[in-house]
């Protein structure tokens, strides 16, 4: 095993430590195990490794870098949207005055961070041309349930429950489907077009007095604009249903379009995103939500309100928040202060560019890229390249997955691969609008250097990563044989 990867347990020797332990946090110790009951107490300490804080240290060290992020590497994970976190944005969140605040103190204690929210509810209002939005959602999943959920009641109060039906394109993420069924729905699928949007006929057919909403993603996930938005809103409205906004591709038309002008009713934006927020983890996260006129009322709790006074207060009133509560307090403040930093130093023009840009780097890289790089929907694209290699794949084995793996070794984050799942052995590439001409231009040059070897040796993108700690693991053999049995604290020696 590499010293770089090596277990820290292994560096571990009894009595050694990282700190001095005074005498009387020893005595509070034992005083308060005496007020543990005896049935609940260990029979021995726990097996912690024993090492010195410089060990210590060193060992996260070299795990953290082993790790690939946006801070290390180009990120080009197409309907992501990894772009760069600004320093900048974290400071603003790490302000005293915002992270000493506890959650059940009064509106009056909480005076400049329900400030910052009204804010960031304004800011995001006039973004998505829509008149109300909550920031209540945690991530970008809860407030598409959000959204759906809101659907849902709005059809109940209206003794409209026998609209059941949603219509998802074949092209959406994974989490609408998700989401609709989540919400109550029977969700049926609508087929794309050759060009990559939703097919207009197949829409027509589809639609009927069943169907409670349509979900969809503009730019779509297929690296195209749905041109037709205007007509496939109208279609949608005049049939009684409702039209829903995956946010998820804001990034390409930030600051340039809004989705209420399109005639979307319900919205719900990844502020990880377009707004700068951190991604990844697990979380946190926000998934902010905006609603039309006819959704408003059914906006999850709370929305933050300025008094005819100047000051803000935070409201959970039932006729305005009809959805209730999605979470014990009001969103991810932490995050949400990252995104209204992130939209003020951008202020409208610099929103404005960020979509330019992120759509001048999708192409520039879609111009550049080797023939063998196949673009299924035409070019230009939007924010995002979308290319598939199906025709190697049926030539000589090589898959999305080996290009994938070889990127690694190249020192580049892999794109996302076999999503929109409509086109086999697909990758789809967003480089955003934070990555320089260098950057891009070193990624193309090692999707040709791929390129290359595919067709002179093919067995270094099968056999790919091979420069990384790990190689390439037993993927099938991992998801049919899954060891989940290791105890943190088992030594190396004893196995699982």
């Amino acid at each position: 095993m590499p010293a770089f990867v090596e277990q820290i347990d292994r560096k571990s020797v009894p009595g050694r430590r990282g700190a001095n332990v005074p005498v009387a946090v020893e005595e509070v110790r034992a005083r308060g195990r005496e007020a543990i009951p005896e049935g609940l107490r260990r029979r021995e300490a726990p097996r912690l490794p024993e090492v010195s804080e410089l060990e210590a240290v060193r060992h996260f060290t070299r795990l953290a870098q082993r790790n690939f992020s946006i801070d290390g590497q180009f990120y080009p994970l197409g309907s992501c949207t990894m772009k760069y976190n600004p320093r900048v944005n974290e400071q603003v969140a790490a302000l005293p005055g915002f992270t000493g605040l506890h959650p059940l103190q009064d509106d009056a204690d909480c005076q400049g961070t329900l400030r910052v929210l009204f804010r960031l509810q304004e800011e995001l209002k006039k973004i998505l041309g829509l008149p109300t939005v909550t920031l209540a959602p945690a991530a970008g999943a809860q407030g598409e349930y959000a959204g759906m959920a809101a659907i849902r009641a709005y059809l109940r109060d209206r003794g409209e429950e026998d609209r059941r039906t949603v219509l998802v394109p074949d092209s959406a993420h994974g989490t609408n489907p998700a989401s609709a069924a989540l919400a109550g729905f029977e969700v049926r699928t609508i087929p794309s077009d050759k060009s990559g949007r939703v097919d207009l006929q197949a829409l027509k057919g589809l639609l009927n007095d069943k169907v409670a909403a349509l979900m969809l993603t503009n730019p779509n996930t297929c690296g195209v604009f749905e041109k037709d938005i205007l007509e496939i809103a109208r279609l949608a409205h005049a049939a009684g249903a409702l039209l829903y906004y995956d946010g998820a591709n804001l990034n390409a038309i930030v600051g340039r379009v809004r989705p209420g002008d399109m005639g979307f009713d319900v919205v719900h934006v990844n502020l990880h995103k377009t707004f700068s927020t951190p991604h990844g983890g697990g979380g946190p996260g926000a998934g902010a939500v905006g609603l039309g006129p006819r959704l408003s009322p059914y906006a999850p709790a709370s929305l933050v309100f300025r008094d005819d006074d100047g000051t803000f207060c935070m409201s959970s009133d039932p006729d305005l928040c009809r959805l209730g509560r999605l979470m014990a307090f009001h969103g991810n403040a932490g995050v949400l202060l990252r995104a209204l930093a992130y939209t003020l130093a951008q202020g409208g023009e610099g929103l404005w560019k960020v979509a330019s840009y992120a759509v001048l780097n999708a192409n520039y890289v879609l111009a550049r890229l080797p023939e063998v790089f196949e673009v299924p929907f035409g070019r230009p694209c939007k924010h995002e390249a979308l290319v598939t290699i199906r025709k190697q794949t049926k030539s000589n084995g090589i898959k999305a997955f080996d290009v994938a793996k070889r990127l690694l070794d190249l020192g580049f984050h892999a794109p996302t691969i076999y999503f929109p799942l409509l086109v086999p052995e697909c990758l789809l590439i967003e480089p955003t609008e934070t990555e320089s001409k260098e950057t891009l231009d070193a990624f193309v040059e090692a999707m040709e250097r791929i390129a290359t070897e595919m067709r002179e040796d093919p067995d270094s993108l099968r056999e790919a990563p091979s420069t990384l700690a790990n190689g390439r693991l037993d993927d099938a053999r991992a998801a049919r044989e899954l060891n989940v049995c290791c105890r943190w604290d088992a030594r190396p020696d004893e196995g699982c």
